[in-house]
């Protein structure tokens, strides 16, 4: 039997990842296109690798109240069971109950924008998802009718090139990230050059009863455990391997959205008998 020395294989993948984003950084020089140039850098690595269900986008999420969150540089988000996506202008408008993850993208994880560090920046961004109503639909599996299922988490993240911190090591980082709660609180995220990260919350069950105020009272009631960093050198493969398992094994597939909700709006409503 011939063996595949898997080490090799995922340095060439953290090779050809890193080498796209050092690319971006080193040779487009206005912040504008520098920070599309990197975001679509992360997305089409995402698209490579992820399964065909995930669909990756910059995105705003809407939800059936006609509320938004803030633009979304990076939203994974359902590709099976959420039947409508808006597209204004080439951009994205997202149904909450579809969205399983959302990400900021920023050059460093060391900066500050509107008087907030990057970090808490990314929180804020995140937290307008979460936010956002949901509202889950009974569903049919194997012919049989099930009741709506409870919310789903909302996973969220941060994605930089590189960390700047005068003192290179993870208490500064771990400080600015545990001090983000409720919905500001970060999962995970990947310093291309630096190392990947997860964090632990306490309690971290999953949420077993239905409706918003359930899924809410999760997010308020889990608190900052600790911290994990990956070696830079296996940076996007120990992030990759953690959303994947997040994506699959945390979240699975995402409740079944209630069409019903959404075309309250405009005064229509869909048959829900067959």
């Amino acid at each position: 039997m011939n063996n595949v020395d898997l080490k090799q294989l995922f340095n060439g993948l953290q090779k050809q990842m890193s080498a796209q984003l050092n690319t971006n950084r080193e040779f487009i020089e206005h912040p504008g296109s520098k920070g599309d140039a990197l975001e679509n850098a992360w997305i089409e690595w995402l698209r490579k690798y992820l399964p065909n269900r995930y669909c990756v986008d910059k995105a705003i999420v809407i939800d059936h109240e006609g509320n938004t969150s803030q633009q979304m540089d990076i939203v994974i988000y359902d590709n099976w069971f959420t039947p409508f996506i808006f597209n204004q202008n080439g951009f994205y408008y997202i149904p909450a109950e579809g969205v399983y993850a959302i990400f900021e993208v920023k050059p460093d994880i060391k900066g500050k924008v509107e008087d907030k560090t990057y970090i808490e920046y990314a929180g804020e961004k995140i937290e307008s998802v979460r936010v956002l109503k949901r509202e889950a639909a009974s569903f049919i599996n194997g012919g049989v009718k099930y009741s709506p299922r409870p919310l789903t988490k909302i996973v969220g993240g941060i994605l930089c090139s590189t960390n700047s911190f005068t003192h290179q090591n993870n208490d500064t980082i771990t400080k600015h990230l545990k001090a983000l709660n409720d919905l500001k609180s970060i999962d995970l995220g990947c310093i291309a050059d630096y190392g990947s990260f997860y964090i632990d919350y306490n309690p971290n069950q999953e949420i077993t009863i239905v409706g918003q105020d359930a899924y809410l009272e999760f997010y308020a009631n889990r608190k900052f455990n600790k911290i994990k960093f990956s070696d830079e050198s296996h940076s996007f493969v120990t992030f990759f391997m953690q959303l994947t398992r997040y994506l699959q094994q945390a979240i699975g597939t995402i409740p079944a959205i209630n069409l019903n909700a959404y075309l309250k709006n405009i005064g229509e409503e869909v048959d829900e008998q067959i």
